[in-house]
Parts: C-alpha cells; structure tokens; sequence
C-alpha cells in the first residue's frame, strides 16, 4: 500500500511538471491564459471618452489666430528684414572668397 501511494504521489508531481511545461510552451504562441484580463468599459464611460475626444479634436481643428502681421506662414516684417540682411552678407562673403 505504501508503495502505492509513492506511486501516485510520483505521477502527481510528474503531472505538475507537465502542466508547468504546457503552460509555459502554450505562452509563447499567445494562447496562454492572459495575468489581467481585458476590462470592459461602460456604456457611460465610452461615451465620456467619446465627448472628450471629440472636444480635443476641435480644439485642433480650431482655427488659429494670428500672432501679429505675417508676411508668409512663419515670417513678421522684422525677422524679414534680419533674414534678408543675413541672406545678403552670406552671398557677399561668398563671392569674395
């Protein structure tokens, strides 16, 4: 009798190395059990979401107002002006050379 139960209590830890082995074979292709299962979201809360995301896409779309006078997408009057004086030295220094 003893030497039945040294029998069975073998085949348990056997199949506990077995299960361990599975598991961790079955983890590497994506079909193991996942630690924190997926949560679902309320009905309430997809539509909060919803009004903040339509919110934070309007705030974009927004049309911008415009910081001083532009001379072109990026340039006021005064940048012009330093650029071009800049643009002028540069071209100078470059044909004297």
């Amino acid at each position: 009798m003893a030497n039945l139960t040294q029998i069975i209590s073998d085949l348990r830890a056997e199949r506990d190395r077995i299960d361990k082995a599975i598991q961790a074979l079955s983890s590497l292709d994506g079909t193991a059990p996942k630690a924190f299962p997926q949560r679902t979201v309320s009905a309430a809360a997809r539509r909060r979401m919803a009004r903040a995301q339509r919110a934070r896409w309007a705030k974009v779309k927004a049309p911008q107002k415009p910081k001083g006078e532009l001379l072109h997408w990026t340039q006021r009057p005064e940048n012009r002006k330093r650029v071009a004086r800049l643009a002028h030295k540069m071209q100078r220094a470059r044909l004297a050379a």
